[in-house]
């Protein structure tokens, strides 16, 4: 057996592979004799039928079995023999099946690009620092109030930050669409839930009115059908509700399992330092993307379309199911997969890059490491001694944790390998984005 490799386009490879007549001959020869044994022809014994009319009645179906076999045995030894790891399935065409000869076929592949990472000492990634101060604390407690407050019906006009119980039917040139219409919804004036326009229109109204208006779908709406339509919303008020703060007691401070906190004074302590871990994390988060974002302007390379079209996929399918739906129901126009190509293009470079990073500075999770980690995942429990029998007996999550410590040491190696610049950030701005 022989094969030989050829560049084309980017990272096309095809790979030309030819089988031996004598391979060919013996897997064809123990084909036909395991049929001669059972097969049953008028005229014929069993097990004595000729070979020229076996291959007269089953010639051409053995032909094609043995070619597939061939290719399958023969494709990845190939691939091994010229050191090739490929990054999408081939494309395979038949160059010659003429049995008197050698076999001989073609397959045409991606593969993944050879990279040699390179740190830049001229850019500087961004080590962001979030300020917190007593107004974004009051602000945070506010919102807590809110978001565990009670309704209450009142009999007025709606206003800004009201609930009003609604029924509602959206029409499009008369006709109505998917999701156009639902009974008793719930819905906060200047919760920005809905699309524009429809909320303004509820302010001033009171319960019983029923009434109808005009707007537009936004121009980059995700469902494409309905992008730009003018539609007209047909309401009807059942109720205004005007919201009742909840009270900084013993019944909230339950409902937000703190049970340590017995007053006002230690309620604001404790949601300091929520809000302090929160910005821990926000800032690990924000300097590991910088931290990206420079190393792929450092690194220029051709990934495989293969491989982004399937991480295209795999976001799709991800938008989807946030919203109940699946790639095989969902309508073509609903997260069309080319909106995620430029984002699924950046992941495959940022993985790429992670691997031949990691290869570079040749690190590994020690068990040491995970088991600290563990430790760590265990305090967030209540009953960590239950967690960490449970984790030993997920192998998945297990992986997932060897790869979140991967990312921690190679971002503490590139943190000292990159300049860096300070950004100051404060939490307001944050909170605002």
């Amino acid at each position: 057996m022989s094969s030989k490799i050829k560049k084309l386009k980017d990272l096309e490879r095809k790979l030309t592979v030819s089988v031996p007549v004598e391979d060919y001959e013996k897997k064809y020869a123990g084909k036909l004799s395991k049929i001669k044994s059972t097969a049953k022809l008028d005229g014929f014994r069993k097990g004595n039928v000729p070979d020229d009319v076996l291959k007269q009645r089953y010639g051409d179906s053995i032909h094609y079995e043995v070619l597939n076999e061939l290719i399958q045995e023969s494709y990845p030894k190939e691939l091994q023999e010229q050191n090739i790891k490929p990054a999408s399935s081939p494309a395979i065409s038949i160059e010659n099946e003429d049995a008197a000869k050698p076999i001989s076929y073609s397959a045409v592949f991606e593969v993944f690009p050879e990279i040699k990472p390179k740190l830049s000492r001229w850019k500087s990634f961004e080590k962001s620092e979030i300020t917190l101060d007593d107004s974004d604390i009051d602000l945070a407690i506010d919102d807590i109030l809110e978001r565990y407050c009670e309704w209450q019906k009142v009999e007025r006009a709606a206003e800004e930050k009201d609930q009003v119980v609604i029924d509602f039917e959206g029409k499009i040139d008369g006709e109505g669409f998917e999701g156009n219409e639902s009974k008793d919804f719930k819905l906060v004036i200047g919760s920005k839930s809905m699309i524009p326009g429809f909320e303004d229109n509820l302010v001033g109204k009171n319960s019983g009115e029923s009434f109808s208006f005009k707007t537009n779908f936004p121009e980059d709406y995700f469902k494409k059908d309905l992008a730009g339509k003018e539609t007209e919303f047909f309401i009807t008020v059942h109720e205004v509700q005007e919201m009742h703060k909840a009270k900084i007691d013993k019944e909230l401070f339950e409902k937000l399992a703190m049970e340590d906190v017995s007053d006002e004074k230690s309620f604001r302590a404790e949601i300091s330092k929520r809000m302090e871990g929160e910005i821990a994390q926000q800032e690990k988060s924000l300097t590991k993307e910088s931290i990206y974002e420079t190393l792929l302007q450092s690194n220029d390379f051709k990934v495989p379309n293969a491989t982004v079209a399937e991480q295209a996929e795999l976001m799709r399918k991800d938008s989807l199911m946030r919203m109940g739906q699946t790639a095989e129901n969902a309508p073509e126009d609903l997260f069309p997969v080319d909106e995620f190509k430029e984002n699924a293009e950046k992941r495959v470079r940022l993985d790429l890059l992670f691997s031949a990073l990691i290869q570079k500075y040749e690190l590994e999770v020690k068990e040491e490491d995970l088991n600290a980690f563990i430790e760590e995942e265990a305090e967030k429990y209540k009953d960590g001694e239950q967690f960490r029998a449970w984790i030993q007996s997920q192998p998945q999550q297990l992986d997932q944790y060897r790869m979140v410590i991967l990312e921690n040491l190679l971002i503490e190696k590139l943190d000292s390998a990159l300049k860096s610049k300070v950004k100051v950030i404060k939490f307001s701005e944050l909170a605002n984005k």
